[in-house]
């Protein structure tokens, strides 16, 4: 029985996940998945790549996670779990891709520019 490490990344969130055959538990930093993420949309999110690849149920993985905020985890673990699956069949790789789990998600807060109040914001300016 093989072990399979991947990681995911979305935001500033970074999965690392180690999936091998089970009974389909998941632990995240050494809590359950339902008390890690309590609301269903997240419990949802985190299980989405097993239910594509229809294979709910038999894989146990344990992840390690930090950075970011919680839907950000969420979806990092989503992409470990992915890229895992892949790795242990290729064939399940085209039915992931066409949900959208495949790809990282690169999107990142903009920095704060100096001499603004925000990224982009500006101050008020008025011609008197």
């Amino acid at each position: 029985m093989s072990v399979t490490n991947t990681s995911g990344r979305r935001k500033t969130a970074v999965a690392r996940i180690y999936l091998k055959e089970g009974n389909g538990t998941i632990t995240v930093n050494g809590k359950d998945h339902k008390v890690y993420f309590p609301t269903l949309p997240l419990q949802y999110i985190v299980n989405q790549s097993f239910e594509v690849s229809e294979l709910t149920g038999q894989y146990d993985v344990n992840v390690n996670v930090a950075g970011g905020g919680i839907k950000g985890q969420a979806e990092a673990v989503r992409l470990a779990i992915a890229k895992a699956i892949v790795e242990l069949d290729a064939e399940k790789k085209p039915a992931l891709r066409a949900k959208g789990l495949m790809t990282r998600d690169m999107r990142m807060v903009e920095r704060k520019k100096p001499g603004r109040k925000k990224a982009r914001k500006k101050f008020q300016f008025s011609k008197r």
